[in-house]
């Protein structure tokens, strides 16, 4: 179709990614990847490609700077782009082909990033995961990693690849803000 036609977009679409987020995300803003390679990691971040759909200076793009962001009180969510755009076409939900921005990067063992590359991109969602299931799989529950086997060892490369990283900045100096998030539980009312 039209995106085989796209030469200035990169196909990624044999790439196995997945987006991870909290269990009640609604939309899907980016994707990740991971390689290990001889001297470190190859990393893939997506990015969902809104200003494809998003033009500078339309009703949409100042409307959107109005609100900054989207904001979620209690148990809904105010979007910052119509529901159409960021639970539709600029969500990156599994298994459906979307327009991203992509920075491929060389990270090396010791947590330095050797090298990176910004691109526009396609790419189609292997998984929407979150982070429960993924700390559940990095701790070996049989079942999810039974589930997720077809991703070969991507959480684990991820997961070594961020822990050098960390390593580095706290070599640094860096401070861990490390904090627990608060959730604000409603009835089937709405009330809190």
């Amino acid at each position: 179709g039209a995106l085989a036609n796209d030469r200035t977009r990169r196909d990624l679409r044999g790439e196995y990614c997945f987006t991870i987020d909290p269990a009640d995300a609604r939309d899907y803003d980016d994707a990740v990847e991971a390689r290990r390679t001889s001297d470190g990691f190859e990393v893939g971040v997506h990015i969902a490609d809104v200003a494809e759909y998003v033009k500078e200076g339309s009703v949409l793009d100042k409307e959107a700077l109005a609100r900054g962001t989207s904001v979620y009180p209690a148990d809904r969510v105010i979007p910052m782009l119509p529901r159409k755009l960021s639970n539709g076409i600029c969500s990156l939900n599994p298994h459906e082909v979307r327009l991203t921005v992509t920075c491929e990067m060389r990270i090396l063992k010791s947590g330095y990033t050797a090298s990176y590359e910004v691109y526009p991109s396609y790419i189609c969602s292997s998984e929407r995961m979150t982070y429960s299931n993924v700390n559940k799989i990095l701790d070996g529950n049989k079942e999810l990693r039974v589930k997720y086997e077809h991703l070969g060892s991507l959480f684990e490369d991820l997961k070594d690849c961020a822990d050098s990283i960390r390593r580095m900045r706290k070599e640094k100096g860096a401070i861990d803000f490390d904090s627990t998030e608060a959730v604000i539980k409603t009835d089937e009312n709405g009330r809190a």
